[in-house]
């Protein structure tokens, strides 16, 4: 993004035009980060929004202290995500298994993602809370390391080091199954 700090100063001024595109240069990284973690697309679409909402309201409070904007909701993510869990431990419910739902998609397609979306949230139990929180930043999030260790308070080094971690201890994980 161009001259993001420009876009998010105007976004802070009200200005609809800078609201908007940080919008749409962040939601879909957002919306990947949610869904892989509660692995539920229509709570993570509604969360994502909420996401939103919350920067929206208090965008005017942000500032500048050498994290990307991006850090700063994906922190807001982060705790959406922590109530998320907190109210879902309160409130027993049954999953709605979303290939049931007419998507009008293959079957077997649908089966066969489902299947490794399983496999993998399966692999990722597996990780430190920590090395799970990095996979998720970089690859779904889309972030950078920089980002990564902005969002999580790490170094550079130390998110280096788990996204290491992490990704032999998927290899291994999932190359048994």
């Amino acid at each position: 993004m161009q001259n993001e700090e420009s876009i998010v100063r105007r976004a802070q001024q009200r200005d609809p035009e800078a609201l908007a595109q940080l919008y749409e240069e962040y939601f879909d990284k957002i919306y990947r980060y949610i869904v892989l973690k509660i692995g539920n697309r229509t709570e993570a679409e509604d969360m994502t929004q909420q996401v939103f909402l919350k920067a929206i309201k208090s965008i005017s409070s942000f500032k500048w202290k050498g994290v990307p904007f991006s850090a700063w909701l994906f922190r807001i993510a982060h705790n959406q995500m922590v109530d998320y869990v907190r109210r879902r431990a309160k409130h027993v419910t049954v999953p709605l298994v979303e290939s049931l739902v007419g998507t009008g998609d293959n079957p077997e397609l649908v089966a066969e993602q489902n299947l490794n979306m399983e496999r993998l949230r399966s692999a990722t139990q597996r990780l430190t809370g920590a090395q799970r929180e990095v996979i998720s930043l970089r690859f779904p999030g889309g972030l950078s390391i920089a980002e990564v260790a902005g969002v999580m308070g790490k170094s550079q080094g130390a998110v280096k080091a788990l996204q290491h971690s992490a990704i032999v201890t998927l290899r291994q994980v999932l190359s048994v199954e």
